[in-house]
């Protein structure tokens, strides 16, 4: 696959091609039907996987090159986030521009970039090995929104079918910087809760003849507030909560509201677990309510917990393979948000390396082209020295 009239790489052709097709979640856009065509051109048995029906049905990918061990996989998304705002960016979203050596368009850092990189490593690879081992991709349309008809419905069909990896690479952004910062080894979990308080209303003249929830509600976040609970592990920094939104709604400037409400969101490490920081979280609701004399609704919602794949061969190698190709010795990390690698780790190790992540998200996101290739040669050196 080149374009007419550049000399591109396999690798940057694909990442444009991929850009150029709208897979805004939930829609495929055409992303996923290129990447079957180029496997299949590889050898690779494909399956599409569609969980969910109506609008929230999410096409999915898996392909497999092999039967035997070691089983290597690579994951990723090809689904991006919207636009945004057409008129502020300087080139088509969806136009797969290059200029002055880089790569625009939503997808470019994540993660349409990375994936072309796997795609480059694999026609690399197979063009000078013959695999005695097992290759797959789990390819998934649904990482950036609810994530719930993607990785998470692959991963329990690979385990009834059979499809068991080694470990897993995952082509994730990274790199705050240049390529060959960062490993991410395990992520933090995610929790949030929505907190209503409930008092009664009157006359901001006569408090005594009502009960205003703010106070209470206040108090009841201030552990939420911008807090640090903990002192963090030896793979993980301190669990952070922040107040999310704040809705009361009375437009009436002489009316003591009947209800205020919050929201907030926990990012944890492994010294909590949901049903933990539940527990904590519920005692200290009640406590202050009774104490203000109050009524209080939570509601909880988690789909992340924290993980983490130790040092050991799987870091070790994709450490000494980045530093051969980059001359830098990537940090081990569990920053940041979350990914599908939480999903993918109840399946095998799994560790997240790819692209420079600066951009992904913003207006005109974009990645140098010389690092799509750099990194699919990276993922190439990987295999061989797996020894698939």
């Amino acid at each position: 696959m080149t374009s007419p009239d550049t000399d591109y790489s396999y690798a940057v052709e694909l990442a444009r091609q991929l850009i150029r097709c709208p897979s805004v979640t939930p829609a495929e856009g055409g992303a996923l039907d290129l990447l079957e065509r180029e496997l299949t051109k590889m050898g690779f048995a494909c399956t599409r996987l569609v969980f969910g029906e109506g609008e929230a049905a999410i096409d999915n990918l898996f392909a497999r090159l092999g039967t035997a061990t070691p089983h290597i996989a690579f994951a990723g998304h090809t689904d991006v986030v919207p636009a945004g705002d057409l008129d502020a960016w300087q080139f088509d979203p969806f136009g797969g521009d290059i200029e002055d050596g880089r790569l625009y368009g939503r997808g470019a850092a994540d993660m349409k970039g990375g994936i072309a990189a796997f795609f480059g490593a694999l026609k690399a690879f197979l063009a000078d090995n013959t695999p005695t081992g097992s290759i797959s991709l789990i390819i998934t349309g649904d990482e950036e929104a609810d994530a719930i008809n993607g990785t998470v419905k692959m991963v329990d069909w690979m385990k009834a079918n059979g499809h068991q990896p080694d470990f897993c690479i995952v082509g994730e952004p990274t790199n705050p910087s240049a390529l060959g910062d960062m490993i991410k080894h395990g992520r933090r979990g995610s929790l949030t809760g929505r907190l209503s308080v409930t008092g009664s209303q009157g006359h901001v003249a006569y408090p005594h003849l009502a009960k205003s929830p703010v106070p209470a509600l206040f108090e009841m976040l201030a552990m939420v507030n911008a807090t640090e609970l903990d002192d963090g592990t030896e793979e993980f920094v301190p669990s952070t909560a922040q107040i999310v939104d704040l809705v009361i709604e009375n437009p009436a400037s002489n009316v003591i509201p009947e209800q205020a409400t919050g929201q907030f969101n926990i990012r944890f490490n492994t010294i909590h677990s949901v049903d933990s920081l539940k527990t904590m979280l519920t005692a200290h609701f009640d406590q202050i309510a009774a104490r203000q004399d109050v009524r209080y609704d939570i509601s909880f919602a988690s789909n992340a917990s924290p993980f983490v794949t130790p040092s050991g061969a799987l870091t070790k190698m994709m450490a000494e393979v980045i530093r051969t190709h980059t001359g830098r010795t990537p940090d081990l990390s569990t920053t940041g948000g979350t990914s599908d690698a939480r999903f993918i780790c109840q399946l095998c190790d799994v560790a997240e390396f790819g692209l420079v992540g600066k951009t992904m998200h913003k207006i005109d996101e974009h990645v140098e082209i010389d690092d799509i290739d750099r990194l699919a040669a990276i993922y190439c050196d990987m295999l061989v020295a797996a020894r698939v």
